[in-house]
């Protein structure tokens, strides 16, 4: 009788996400992701060249998910008014 052993699974790499994609994917400009990293407020991109950055694709994905909140949460958006309020019949 034989034994098969399977290998573990391999992770799959972390992708690097250029500009252009973590645009996309935030719908945040440049100039702003630029300016929220110089402020601490957005990670760092990583250098691939001396001349080419990216963001590996899941510091985006945790930044996006740490700034999710429910559309009708009262402390969603600055300004926000709750369902109904301000609203005249």
């Amino acid at each position: 009788m034989h034994l098969v052993q399977t290998p573990p699974p391999r992770s799959r790499p972390d992708p690097i996400l250029r500009l252009d994609a973590v645009e996309s994917l935030t719908g945040i400009k440049k100039s702003t992701i630029y300016a929220l990293m110089k402020r601490g407020a957005f990670p760092l991109c990583v250098h691939i060249t001396p001349r080419c950055v990216g963001w590996p694709e899941s510091w985006i994905a945790k930044w996006l998910e740490d700034r999710k909140t429910p559309a009708n949460d009262k402390q969603g958006a600055p300004g926000a008014a709750a369902a109904g309020e301000g609203v005249k019949p």
